[in-house]
């Protein structure tokens, strides 16, 4: 065994997939990380995240993309799919054949539904409509999966960069600022009720 001590566990650790997305994620004072597009890239950040600081909460905010009428701004993502398991007739979609653990993980914290996978939806899915998703991002099941598996709580943000049809890269690109501007003002309210102490003035 090692000497080595633990390091000390932190309270919020925070996942981004790009720096578009949240250029001032140092300014919160938290472990962060930029993951990089996608599940597998997402998955290995957020390992290596907890492996460092061994956070209580990992925290992700991120762009999704609406797949239905209705949810704008930020939202609070309450359960995630895997959209783009497709492994019929091993598995049901969105169900990892020969594996025991949930198709679908939820975040304890009510919200939106999400389904994530290696794709940019830019049309209509029936399966979306079945599952009752809301919005679609490229990276939280896997987030949320290595956190299941760590035994670490986790939480989405997810800003409305988009709905999920033709013009949606125009529309993401569009739209970022906005984004992060609202992730800063929940941040600023909700940062006491994280355990976080104020910054110094």
């Amino acid at each position: 065994m090692s000497d080595m001590p633990e390091p000390p566990r932190c309270v919020v650790a925070l996942a981004v997939a790009l720096p578009q997305e949240l250029p001032s994620a140092a300014s919160l004072g938290v472990p962060f990380a930029y993951t990089g597009v996608g599940k597998v890239q997402a998955a290995i950040a957020v390992a290596d995240l907890i492996h460092l600081h061994r956070p209580r909460l990992v925290l992700n905010f991120g762009s999704v993309g609406r797949v239905r009428p209705g949810p704008y701004g930020l939202l609070e993502v309450a359960r995630v799919l895997q959209r783009d398991m497709l492994a019929e007739p091993l598995a049901p979609r969105g169900s990892t054949p020969f594996h025991d653990g949930p198709h679908a993980l939820e975040s304890g914290w009510p919200g939106v539904v999400c389904a994530t996978g290696d794709s940019f939806v830019t049309g209509p899915d029936a399966w979306f409509g079945a599952q009752g998703v809301d919005v679609v991002d490229m990276e939280l099941f896997a987030m949320a999966a290595v956190c299941r598996s760590k035994g670490i709580a986790w939480r989405a943000l997810k800003f409305v960069s988009d709905d999920a049809n033709a013009e949606s890269g125009q529309d993401w690109a569009a739209n970022l600022r906005t984004g992060a501007q609202l992730f800063h003002g929940w941040w600023q309210q909700h940062r006491a009720a994280l355990g976080l102490a104020a910054p110094a003035t």
